[in-house]
Protein backbone atom coordinates (compact mmCIF):
# COMPACT_ATOMS: atom_id res chain seq x y z
CA UNK A 1 0.00 0.00 0.00
CA UNK A 2 3.27 2.45 0.96
CA UNK A 3 4.56 1.61 -2.71
CA UNK A 4 1.99 2.77 -4.51
CA UNK A 5 0.92 5.85 -2.83
CA UNK A 6 4.54 6.88 -2.64
CA UNK A 7 4.47 5.75 -6.45
CA UNK A 8 1.24 7.94 -7.24
CA UNK A 9 2.97 11.07 -5.07
CA UNK A 10 6.50 10.72 -6.80
CA UNK A 11 4.16 10.80 -10.20
CA UNK A 12 2.50 13.89 -9.05
CA UNK A 13 5.76 15.68 -8.02
CA UNK A 14 7.44 14.88 -11.02
CA UNK A 15 4.45 16.10 -13.32
CA UNK A 16 3.89 19.51 -11.83
CA UNK A 17 7.56 20.36 -11.35
CA UNK A 18 7.88 21.58 -14.83
CA UNK A 19 5.19 24.01 -14.55
CA UNK A 20 6.67 25.15 -11.25
CA UNK A 21 10.17 25.96 -12.96
CA UNK A 22 8.56 27.72 -15.90
CA UNK A 23 6.28 29.86 -13.85
CA UNK A 24 9.07 30.42 -11.21
CA UNK A 25 11.31 31.83 -14.21
CA UNK A 26 8.26 33.80 -15.72
CA UNK A 27 7.60 35.62 -12.23
CA UNK A 28 11.23 36.30 -12.05
CA UNK A 29 11.70 38.00 -15.15
CA UNK A 30 7.72 39.92 -14.90
CA UNK A 31 9.74 42.70 -12.94
CA UNK A 32 10.44 46.09 -14.53
CA UNK A 33 14.13 45.59 -14.51
CA UNK A 34 13.48 42.81 -17.41
CA UNK A 35 12.43 45.76 -19.99
CA UNK A 36 15.22 47.79 -18.69
CA UNK A 37 17.54 45.60 -19.57
CA UNK A 38 16.21 44.22 -22.74
CA UNK A 39 16.47 47.91 -24.00
CA UNK A 40 19.94 49.18 -22.99
CA UNK A 41 21.37 45.42 -24.78
CA UNK A 42 23.23 46.19 -27.75
CA UNK A 43 21.34 45.22 -30.78
CA UNK A 44 17.80 45.70 -29.45
CA UNK A 45 15.22 47.87 -32.39
CA UNK A 46 14.78 51.73 -31.57
CA UNK A 47 11.60 52.79 -31.68
CA UNK A 48 11.02 54.15 -34.66
CA UNK A 49 8.11 56.15 -33.45
CA UNK A 50 9.95 58.24 -31.32
CA UNK A 51 10.38 56.68 -27.71
CA UNK A 52 13.29 57.13 -26.19
CA UNK A 53 14.93 53.71 -24.22
CA UNK A 54 14.30 56.22 -21.14
CA UNK A 55 10.75 56.75 -21.83
CA UNK A 56 10.17 52.70 -22.33
CA UNK A 57 11.83 52.43 -19.35
CA UNK A 58 9.16 54.96 -17.95
CA UNK A 59 6.21 53.20 -19.17
CA UNK A 60 7.06 49.30 -19.53
CA UNK A 61 7.51 50.11 -15.58
CA UNK A 62 3.56 50.85 -15.74
CA UNK A 63 2.60 47.96 -17.77
CA UNK A 64 4.21 45.10 -16.29
CA UNK A 65 3.43 46.41 -12.15
CA UNK A 66 -0.11 46.61 -13.28
CA UNK A 67 0.02 42.74 -14.05
CA UNK A 68 0.95 41.92 -10.93
CA UNK A 69 -0.37 44.24 -8.53
CA UNK A 70 -4.37 44.77 -7.64
CA UNK A 71 -4.80 48.06 -9.64
CA UNK A 72 -7.47 48.14 -12.19
CA UNK A 73 -7.32 49.09 -15.43
CA UNK A 74 -7.66 53.15 -14.69
CA UNK A 75 -3.45 52.33 -13.66
CA UNK A 76 -3.09 52.36 -17.16
CA UNK A 77 -6.11 53.77 -18.81
CA UNK A 78 -5.16 57.36 -17.17
CA UNK A 79 -1.34 57.19 -18.72
CA UNK A 80 -1.18 60.43 -21.31
CA UNK A 81 1.53 61.33 -23.71
CA UNK A 82 3.07 64.87 -22.95
CA UNK A 83 0.36 66.31 -25.54
CA UNK A 84 -2.76 64.94 -23.43
CA UNK A 85 -3.24 62.14 -25.89
CA UNK A 86 -4.24 58.59 -24.25
CA UNK A 87 -1.16 56.22 -23.86
CA UNK A 88 -3.25 53.55 -25.20
CA UNK A 89 -6.00 52.05 -27.21
CA UNK A 90 -9.00 50.61 -26.15
CA UNK A 91 -8.41 47.62 -27.71
CA UNK A 92 -4.83 48.10 -26.21
CA UNK A 93 -6.17 48.13 -22.52
CA UNK A 94 -8.82 45.27 -23.49
CA UNK A 95 -5.74 42.97 -23.89
CA UNK A 96 -3.68 44.13 -21.08
CA UNK A 97 -7.09 42.94 -18.83
CA UNK A 98 -7.22 40.05 -20.34
CA UNK A 99 -3.45 39.09 -19.66
CA UNK A 100 -4.02 40.18 -15.99
CA UNK A 101 -6.44 38.00 -15.79
CA UNK A 102 -4.48 35.10 -17.27
CA UNK A 103 -1.33 35.83 -15.10
CA UNK A 104 -3.23 35.72 -12.04
CA UNK A 105 -4.81 32.32 -12.67
CA UNK A 106 -1.37 31.18 -13.50
CA UNK A 107 0.16 32.71 -10.51
CA UNK A 108 -2.22 31.36 -8.00
CA UNK A 109 -2.01 27.78 -9.75
CA UNK A 110 1.93 28.21 -9.52
CA UNK A 111 1.24 29.29 -5.59
CA UNK A 112 -0.81 26.21 -4.84
CA UNK A 113 1.67 23.69 -6.94
CA UNK A 114 4.80 25.11 -4.97
CA UNK A 115 2.44 24.09 -1.39
CA UNK A 116 1.57 21.35 -3.00
CA UNK A 117 5.58 20.32 -3.94
CA UNK A 118 6.63 21.02 -0.45
CA UNK A 119 3.99 19.16 1.25
CA UNK A 120 5.15 16.34 -0.75
CA UNK A 121 9.06 16.49 -0.40
CA UNK A 122 8.26 17.04 3.19
CA UNK A 123 6.34 13.57 3.36
CA UNK A 124 8.83 12.15 1.49
CA UNK A 125 11.20 12.96 3.85
CA UNK A 126 9.04 11.73 6.62
CA UNK A 127 8.96 8.71 5.63
CA UNK A 128 12.33 8.14 4.73
CA UNK A 129 11.98 7.77 1.10
CA UNK A 130 14.92 9.38 0.26
CA UNK A 131 15.28 7.42 -3.39
CA UNK A 132 12.02 7.89 -4.11
CA UNK A 133 11.87 11.73 -3.70
CA UNK A 134 15.08 11.92 -5.93
CA UNK A 135 13.88 9.61 -8.69
CA UNK A 136 10.68 11.97 -8.80
CA UNK A 137 13.08 15.69 -8.67
CA UNK A 138 15.31 14.05 -11.73
CA UNK A 139 12.19 12.77 -13.58
CA UNK A 140 10.86 16.10 -12.77
CA UNK A 141 13.70 18.08 -13.73
CA UNK A 142 13.73 15.83 -17.46
CA UNK A 143 10.65 16.60 -18.25
CA UNK A 144 11.40 20.37 -17.71
CA UNK A 145 14.55 19.86 -19.89
CA UNK A 146 11.78 18.28 -22.28
CA UNK A 147 9.81 21.16 -22.22
CA UNK A 148 12.24 23.54 -22.85
CA UNK A 149 13.93 21.92 -25.41
CA UNK A 150 10.64 21.86 -27.16
CA UNK A 151 10.58 25.60 -26.83
CA UNK A 152 13.67 26.42 -28.15
CA UNK A 153 13.25 24.21 -31.61
CA UNK A 154 9.98 25.95 -31.81
CA UNK A 155 11.61 29.35 -31.34
CA UNK A 156 14.74 28.58 -33.74
CA UNK A 157 12.13 27.07 -36.41
CA UNK A 158 9.64 29.88 -36.46
CA UNK A 159 9.17 32.14 -33.12
CA UNK A 160 6.28 34.17 -34.95
CA UNK A 161 4.51 30.73 -34.81
CA UNK A 162 5.33 30.03 -31.83
CA UNK A 163 4.07 33.41 -30.30
CA UNK A 164 0.65 33.03 -32.66
CA UNK A 165 0.32 29.78 -31.29
CA UNK A 166 0.75 31.07 -27.23
CA UNK A 167 -2.10 33.59 -28.07
CA UNK A 168 -4.43 31.70 -29.35
CA UNK A 169 -4.40 28.92 -26.61
CA UNK A 170 -5.47 32.17 -23.84
CA UNK A 171 -6.69 34.77 -25.97
CA UNK A 172 -9.52 35.68 -28.17
CA UNK A 173 -8.90 35.55 -31.83
CA UNK A 174 -7.72 38.95 -33.19
CA UNK A 175 -7.85 40.62 -29.49
CA UNK A 176 -3.91 40.54 -29.32
CA UNK A 177 -3.32 42.16 -32.87
CA UNK A 178 -2.10 45.78 -32.71
CA UNK A 179 -0.70 48.38 -35.34
CA UNK A 180 2.58 48.90 -35.22
CA UNK A 181 2.29 52.51 -34.18
CA UNK A 182 0.51 51.06 -30.66
CA UNK A 183 1.81 51.56 -27.57
CA UNK A 184 2.10 47.85 -26.73
CA UNK A 185 4.05 47.03 -29.91
CA UNK A 186 6.61 50.17 -28.98
CA UNK A 187 7.00 48.89 -25.96
CA UNK A 188 6.85 45.33 -26.68
CA UNK A 189 8.25 44.12 -29.86
CA UNK A 190 8.39 40.56 -31.12
CA UNK A 191 12.18 40.87 -30.53
CA UNK A 192 11.58 41.41 -26.72
CA UNK A 193 8.93 38.02 -26.77
CA UNK A 194 11.92 36.47 -28.09
CA UNK A 195 14.53 37.07 -25.81
CA UNK A 196 12.00 36.44 -23.14
CA UNK A 197 10.59 32.83 -24.24
CA UNK A 198 14.79 31.88 -24.35
CA UNK A 199 15.84 33.48 -21.09
CA UNK A 200 12.91 31.41 -19.45
CA UNK A 201 13.97 28.60 -21.28
CA UNK A 202 17.68 29.29 -19.91
CA UNK A 203 16.63 29.69 -16.42
CA UNK A 204 14.50 26.87 -16.28
CA UNK A 205 16.94 24.86 -17.46
CA UNK A 206 19.62 26.08 -14.88
CA UNK A 207 17.48 25.01 -12.49
CA UNK A 208 16.27 21.40 -13.65
CA UNK A 209 20.36 21.04 -13.88
CA UNK A 210 20.41 21.99 -10.36
CA UNK A 211 18.08 19.28 -9.33
CA UNK A 212 19.80 16.45 -11.20
CA UNK A 213 23.23 17.33 -9.90
CA UNK A 214 21.47 17.81 -6.03
CA UNK A 215 20.01 14.16 -6.57
CA UNK A 216 22.32 12.41 -8.43
CA UNK A 217 24.10 11.34 -5.07
CA UNK A 218 20.68 10.42 -2.98
CA UNK A 219 21.28 8.19 -0.94
CA UNK A 220 19.11 4.80 -1.50
CA UNK A 221 16.97 3.79 1.67
CA UNK A 222 17.14 0.86 2.92
CA UNK A 223 14.74 -2.03 1.89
Amino acid sequence: MKSTLDKTLGALLAVILPFILLMGAVRLIMTPQFPALEYGRPGFPEDSFGFTQAERKQWSAYAVNYLVNDAEIDYLADLRFPDGKALYRAEELSHMEDVKAVVKTALTIWYGLLGAAFALCVWFAAMGSWRKLGKSLRTGAWLSIGLIAFIVVMTAISFDTLFDRFHRLFFTQGTWLFYQNDTLIRLFPLVFWRDAFLLVGLMVLLAAGFLLWITKGVRREAD
